[in-house]
């Protein structure tokens, strides 16, 4: 009931088995530091390795049956991880740590896995629409407001707008922080300290544990402040959201009646063989419209009560893994609808005409203001806007006919003005700006 992101990488990259995996090597990395610090054996933490490196010895439905009568999973993982070591390295188990620490430092681990997955398909999506942009940069159309025709615009300065945002979200998705969490029960590393013997030994801990992780090293504990959480939201969110543009107008100009755009590879229907669905264009709208609620979720866990709150932190779980991968389909849906995007300019070019001359009124305007002046400029062209819409007629035959520009304007010069295909502004120059936009680099993630 999710082909959004069915088949997906991301799919895979934030199931169950994932989290799994990222709860293991989090608990793993902890007795890894430690012994790093010398706060616990070198054979202690080998041992925690090795058994963490054993996902099928862990069931993550059991798991999640188990993790109701304590309210996370990582209870019940803790207890099977430590029966899975040797004995002398089970004290060495989650050693200091809450379960938080492992459930927040997992859902980094898991964001910073799937997060290339996100940005290699929008940089794949945002190459594509370079090259339609580039390709089209002088193609006109009918720029379109509040649904009608305005005034002309350029193919290519869509795709250019198309390519911006895309490029707004992976460059969102770039600069993101991710921090491992490590604070103990309330969040004062008080145990590691105790553990270790040594005061300022818990800051140390954080550190070595965020390098063991490739995470970044958290400036405090984190439990309820829960920025890295809603960054990572609200970055996901506007991504699925900005692609919804794209997917919008493709599903605007491929109607039937408009019939400007095509995907290359459109879908079926189940009763009707003529169809060709633009069905990736539906999948990334139906992503942009399912990110933002979400977001608001997460937003609304930032009000945490005292140290660990019941509830807000909870919600985040299913909440950002959700996120993760309405990003990731979108991304990947609207990189396969831009490498294979249909432009038919023909039906660009019979619909920039149907108006008969109207959708290049601004120009005549601002050419008929200076002869007329404005105001009496304004009441000539409505009156003949209006004759033209009901005649019908061309514009610039209904203008040739006013007593007003009998000695001013020769009827050639009046069709010259309301040639559309003339009347693209700075377009091609605007797209020549975008396209000198370069992509940020793409997130590394740990492995």
């Amino acid at each position: 009931m999710a082909p959004v992101r069915a088949g997906t990488d991301v799919e895979a990259a934030t199931g169950d088995r994932a989290f799994l995996r990222a709860m293991l090597d989090a608990e793993a990395a902890l007795t890894r530091a430690q012994a790093a610090l010398g706060h616990a054996p070198a054979e202690a933490a080998a041992a925690v390795t090795e058994a963490a490196a054993r996902t099928d010895l862990f069931d993550p439905r059991a798991l999640a049956l188990r993790a109701r009568s304590g309210g996370n999973p990582v209870i019940p993982l803790v207890a099977e991880l430590t029966a899975a070591v040797p004995a002398e390295a089970a004290p060495h188990v989650h050693r200091g740590a809450t379960s938080q620490d492992i459930m927040d430092t997992a859902a980094m681990l898991v964001a910073a896995r799937a997060l290339p997955l996100i940005t290699g398909p929008l940089h794949r999506a945002a190459a594509a629409l370079g090259r339609l942009a580039a390709a089209h940069r002088e193609r006109p159309m009918a720029g379109r407001t509040l649904t009608q025709h305005a005034v002309p615009t350029t193919f290519g300065l869509k795709a250019a707008g198309w390519r911006s945002l895309v490029l707004d979200a992976a460059d969102r998705l770039t600069a993101l922080t991710l921090p491992a969490q490590l604070g103990g029960a309330a969040g004062t590393l008080a145990a590691f300290e105790q553990l270790a013997g040594a005061p300022g030994s818990g800051p140390d801990l954080a550190e070595a544990y965020a390098r063991e992780l490739g995470l970044a090293a958290p400036a405090l504990p984190w439990h309820t402040l829960r920025t890295p959480v809603a960054d990572l939201g609200t970055a996901l969110a506007f991504t699925a959201a900005a692609l919804g543009k794209p997917a919008a107008d493709v599903l605007l100009l491929s109607r039937t009646e408009t019939g400007e755009l095509a995907e290359g590879d459109g879908g079926g229907s189940s009763a009707m063989p003529h169809k060709n669905n633009p069905v990736h264009a539906t999948l990334v709208a139906a992503a942009a419209r399912q990110a933002p609620p979400l977001a608001a979720v997460l937003l609304g866990s930032l009000t945490a009560e005292d140290e660990r709150p019941a509830g807000a932190w909870h919600a985040e779980w299913q909440t950002l893994r959700e996120l993760l991968r309405l990003a990731g389909g979108a991304a990947h849906h609207l990189a396969a609808l831009a490498e294979g995007l249909q432009v038919h300019p023909a039906r660009m070019r019979e619909n920039l005409h149907r108006t008969r001359g109207l959708v290049a009124s601004e120009r005549l305007a601002a050419e008929l203001s200076g002869l007329l002046g404005r105001g009496a400029a304004r009441r000539l062209l409505d009156t003949a806007a209006q004759r033209a819409l009901t005649d019908p007629r061309h514009l610039a035959d209904v203008l040739a006919e006013a007593p007003e520009l009998a000695d001013l304007v020769t009827p050639d010069h009046l069709k010259t003005l309301t040639d559309p295909t003339t009347a693209i502004g700075a377009a091609p120059q605007l797209v020549d700006h975008a396209l000198r936009r370069r992509p940020s680099a793409d997130r590394k993630g740990p492995a």
